[in-house]
């Protein structure tokens, strides 16, 4: 399968932070059209979907998978409106405050949305002082200025309206770069996956297990949505799908990549939220060798996913996460190689044909 770019502009493009998701699965809805049996959405707004088993499970109920792709991304609420008009914010999940300089980003008020700058206060570089040249500004220092009067801001803008970085989707030759591929990346790899089983023939076209697609909502701010979501799905083995980095740039110790660029899709052993059950990390290197899609074993120190949120649900599940390597997360400029982006749709498919 070629790898559908127009839909993944679509994901990327879309804003959602946090606790306003409901643009983003809205796209999803529409690019889900005809793949599931059954969909819904839960209270904490969690999109959930629902492919029944198609092979011979014999007596007993079969294997329920859960796979958890999380749609919200990055972004910040505001928090206060100045007299001058200016817009001051509150983040929804981690931020570098060394990418937020002199940005570009999209408020998203109830009627429409706005365009805007995001600078930290202080004197510009031809005024500053050797020390405001040293100083990295905490990202409570930054606002936000819509080119508009102050009465005019007043009047469009709320406090708790959405801000989300504002760049368009880039496709290179071997690589796509955007906003938000942390998760909508992840999303895309969970629909076309089970688009390609729906499509496929034979073997490749029937699957033994139950497969549950929960796009979850708040997963930047500690794994929210799924674990609703895991609670109520009840799984017996549970994918958490994301981003993970991709750390083979200048000025990072080799040792420290995590992942390396091209290397195929990464099999996560470790994470700062979750170990792998060690069986599924077998189970899922030893399909790609089968299949022959690259992969990669890969340990995060620090950080987490939604896996870990399935992991300790209701009783308890078996649970791994599938990622792709990303260059410069939590930025604008994420990036990902598209063979490494295609391997993730491929295992993930081939494990799911193959699961019992």
């Amino acid at each position: 399968m070629p790898l559908n770019t127009a839909m993944l502009k679509r994901l990327c493009e879309v804003p959602g932070v946090p606790g306003r998701e409901e643009r983003v699965c809205a796209v999803v809805k529409k690019e889900i059209k005809g793949l599931f049996d059954s969909t819904r959405v839960d209270a904490m707004g969690s999109l959930i979907c629902t492919k029944k088993a198609t092979g011979k499970a014999g007596k007993k109920k079969p294997t329920r998978v859960m796979i958890a792709a999380h749609m919200d991304e990055i972004g910040f609420y505001v928090r206060h409106i100045d007299d001058r008009g200016y817009l001051w914010v509150n983040p929804a999940g981690g931020f570098d405050p060394r990418n937020l300089f002199s940005k570009r980003v999209l408020v998203c008020t109830e009627k429409k949305d706005i365009v805007g700058v995001m600078n930290p206060g202080g004197r510009p570089v031809h005024i500053a002082t050797p020390e405001d040249r040293k100083k990295v500004p905490d990202t409570n220092e930054f606002f936000i200025d819509l080119g508009m009067s102050a009465k005019e801001v007043a009047k469009s803008v709320r406090i708790g309206d959405f801000v989300v970085m504002h760049e368009p989707f880039l496709e290179q030759p071997e690589a796509v770069v955007s906003k938000a591929l942390d998760n909508r990346i992840a999303c895309y790899i969970a629909i076309e996956a089970v688009r390609k089983i729906s499509k496929a023939r034979g073997a490749m076209g029937s699957h033994d297990c139950e497969i549950v697609v929960a796009f979850t909502t708040q997963e930047e701010v500690g794994l929210r949505g799924a674990m609703v979501a895991a609670n109520s799905i009840q799984a017996d083995v549970g994918i958490g799908l994301d981003v993970t980095l991709c750390c083979d740039t200048p000025g990072i110790p080799d040792d420290q990549r995590v992942t390396r660029r091209g290397d195929g899709t990464a099999v996560l052993v470790q994470d700062g939220s979750m170990i792998s059950d060690h069986k599924l990390v077998d189970d899922f290197c030893a399909t790609a060798r089968k299949h022959k899609i690259p992969y990669q074993r890969a340990i995060l120190p620090r950080g987490g996913q939604d896996g870990a949120a399935i992991q300790r649900s209701g009783n308890g599940a078996r649970c791994i996460a599938l990622t792709c390597g990303t260059r410069y997360i939590h930025t604008v400029t994420e990036s990902a190689q598209k063979g490494d982006l295609q391997a993730s749709v491929d295992l993930l498919a081939a494990w799911l044909t193959s699961c019992s």
